[in-house]
């Protein structure tokens, strides 16, 4: 009996050294991905008007990197507070920690090479090698044309300079190791012809990172089919709210949609007339920032509408909304 526990126990050590092995290989090793690139970049006029567009209106850096009006209707941004970062996302959002959104005005990059903020956006690594969770959608800006990628750093050079310190972002074990395993080398694409319409929209629809938001998740993974919704949000006054169905199943999804009432549906939300309504705790919001995608091109949000017809439909009925007190029923 006794040989059989001494068995066990040098079996029991020999996984324990393993697993010990295994994360700190995990902490310390990675992420690896390729050293920033030698990169200065032209900021033209031009180049920095295409950045604008791509950072307000399809890749929403601001959205992220503000401050968001939460009383409001689809949380507009508040006024002044443009790329100071500071926004949290921790456990009341459904987040495996407590995450804080960079100041990405000159007060934090100014230090920064082009080419590091470059890996940044397009590999999840930062100058000093750490590994970012992809609540910034990395993954998907790894496949964006380089020159896009340079037009939104050509246009967040030139953001007023906001002084304000960030915290550091903390992640909750397991995740603060899995986060190292995330990140991946950039592989850019050439953005397609806009003549051709699926594959423009298709790059479109990557850059403004549809799919992550519109196709259901657990931990991380895609659980539902792409584009069918259920994503769910858990926000702070104790009600989810949960992204609709864009494949164009007619019931269920954006079948019934034309082409014209897509893009009427954001273009509502740019009206000079339209002002986001007050929301009470309790009441239904949305994370969905139509205000800024409202200022996308017409062409561009045509063609995602295009592309979007060609994914598979999807009959998935979401239940786009849970008040509080339905959620704390169900505990």
């Amino acid at each position: 009996m006794k040989k059989i526990f001494k068995v066990l126990g040098v079996i029991l050590a020999i996984v324990v050294v393993a697993i010990a092995g295994l994360l700190t290989y995990v902490k310390v090793a990675l992420p690896k991905v390729a050293a920033a690139p030698v990169m200065k970049i032209d900021a033209t006029p031009e180049l920095i008007a295409r950045g604008s567009y791509l950072a307000n209106h399809v890749c929403l850096c601001v959205d992220c990197h503000s401050e968001r009006d939460w009383t409001k209707y689809c949380a507009p941004l508040v006024p002044g507070t443009v790329g100071r970062g500071g926004e949290t996302f921790d456990q009341k959002f459904g987040f495996p920690g407590s995450l804080h959104s960079k100041n990405i005005t000159p007060y934090n990059l100014a230090n920064w090479t082009d080419g590091e903020i470059y890996r940044t956006i397009t590999t999840g690594v930062t100058r000093d090698g750490k590994a970012l969770f992809p609540l910034m959608p990395y993954l998907n800006y790894g496949k964006m044309d380089q020159n896009d990628v340079k037009a939104i750093i050509a246009y967040i050079r030139t953001l007023p300079s906001v002084k304000n310190d960030v915290p550091e972002s903390t992640l909750d074990f397991p995740m603060n190791f899995i986060v190292n395993t995330i990140p991946a080398e950039a592989n850019p694409q050439p953005m397609p012809a806009k003549t051709d319409q699926v594959a423009y929209g298709m790059y479109i629809a990557n850059a403004a990172d549809c799919r992550e938001c519109h196709t259901k998740q657990d931990k991380g993974k895609e659980v539902g089919e792409p584009f069918a919704g259920g994503f769910e949000f858990k926000m702070p006054d104790g009600c989810t709210i949960r992204s609709a169905n864009i494949t164009a199943d007619k019931e269920t999804g954006i079948g019934e949609l034309t082409r014209q009432m897509f893009i009427a549906k954001f273009k509502m939300f740019a009206d000079s007339n339209y002002h986001c309504p007050t929301v009470k705790p309790g009441q239904i919001n949305t994370i969905m920032p139509w205000d800024n995608y409202a200022g996308m091109d017409t062409a561009d949000l045509g063609a995602i509408y295009t592309y979007l017809r060609t994914v598979t439909p999807v009959k998935n009925q979401v239940n786009h909304f849970t008040p509080p007190e339905a959620n704390k029923a169900a505990l």
